[in-house]
């Protein structure tokens, strides 16, 4: 059994996730102290809780600590990743009966088992789509899934609900096919022949995404880009704002709150597109972090730039180095341009 002390490094939500992916794939059993032991609410939230609850159900796991706010946890597979259907609600775990946890975090933690699975797989999540410190539905959908399809993986996504802070309620499916494995890519830096984008809200005026949309446009035009963006105006369970753009390999998002005006809301996010274009990077730094698991599952030498390595990819290098005989290289500094090696495994469970 592996002992995991879960505030390591960036010390959050991360450690658990690829924890739990590697555990269900591996077979291994491991422990996790002090689980988010940084955090002003340390311990297991309800996205969290969810994702283990949601891991245990595809490998028949056993389970200790597998409680809201609990430090500790262990975690024993018993079979392979099983495929099926498969429907979990981020809200039965929180003890008010509300939460808008990010169901898209959940799904990457079952991605990777699932694709190792003894048959397909659907798995509906209810919870957040759009909600702070997670990519948006739109990020994962447009720019992790394609990144995610050049190593071998095959996922579909679509969303049913949107779901903002606070109130939640959103809804997605993943749909995923097994393979024998994924195989290494390198990821170089690609021209933009459009930036893509959508600017959505529920329950508010529909003035607002249109502003986003508006003011995005015009900044993303006059830096010489070709902008395509959507204003969408949907229901759901409460209000919320916010836009995504994206172009190959790298996304970027902001959220709106009350009392700051849309075009802000879309300056934000703007602002962070145009820093990655002026790098030349391949990847973005919430890409660069997510890549590091399947990279480190796959057979051969990847390879891809960052403009801004995070501490969140630092975290998740050094657990896929205790869980794994796996090869990382990075070259670069926190909050600065790096260059990142990997060395797979080659896993395969045939």
């Amino acid at each position: 059994m592996l002992v995991i002390d879960g505030s390591q490094g960036e010390g959050g939500g991360q450690v658990l996730r690829t924890s739990l992916s590697l555990s269900a794939l591996t077979g291994r059993p491991f422990k996790l102290t002090r689980i988010r032991a940084g955090r002003s609410r340390p311990g297991l939230r309800p996205q969290h809780l969810t994702a283990v609850r949601a891991a245990a159900a595809l490998c028949a796991a056993e389970t200790e600590g597998a409680e809201l706010n609990s430090t500790e946890l262990t975690f024993r597979p018993t079979e392979r990743p099983q495929g099926g259907a498969h429907s979990f609600d981020v809200t039965t775990a929180s003890a008010s009966g509300r939460s808008a946890g990010s169901v898209t975090l959940i799904a990457e933690a079952l991605l990777w088992p699932l694709l190792f699975a003894v048959a397909p797989a659907t798995v509906t999540l209810r919870g957040g789509t759009f909600v702070p410190f997670s990519p948006p539905y739109h990020y994962l959908a447009e720019v992790a899934a394609p990144a995610f399809g050049r190593l071998g993986a095959q996922c579909e996504l679509e969303l049913l609900q949107w779901g903002f802070m606070q109130a939640g309620q959103g809804e997605m499916r993943l749909r995923v096919t097994p393979v024998s494995g994924l195989q290494a890519a390198n990821f170089r830096s690609l021209v933009a022949e459009t930036i893509h984008g959508v600017a959505g809200v529920t329950n508010l005026p529909s003035h607002i995404p249109h502003r986003m949309a508006r003011r995005a446009y015009n900044l993303l035009e006059e830096a010489g880009l070709n902008p395509d963006i959507e204003p969408r105006r949907e229901t759901g369970a409460g209000p919320g704002a916010g836009i995504v753009l994206w172009r190959p390999q790298a996304g970027f998002s902001s959220l709106g709150r009350k009392g700051l005006p849309a075009e802000k809301v879309a300056e934000a996010a703007v602002a962070e597109l145009l820093a990655f274009e002026d790098n030349e990077a391949a990847v973005d730094p919430h890409l660069a972090d997510q890549l590091l698991l399947p990279l480190a599952l796959a057979g051969g030498r990847s390879h891809f730039t960052t403009n801004r390595l995070t501490g969140h990819t630092l975290t998740n290098a050094a657990l896929l180095r205790h869980w794994l005989d796996v090869a990382i290289m990075i070259e670069g500094e926190v909050d600065q341009p790096a260059s990142v090696t990997v060395d797979g495994v080659g896993f395969s469970l045939s």
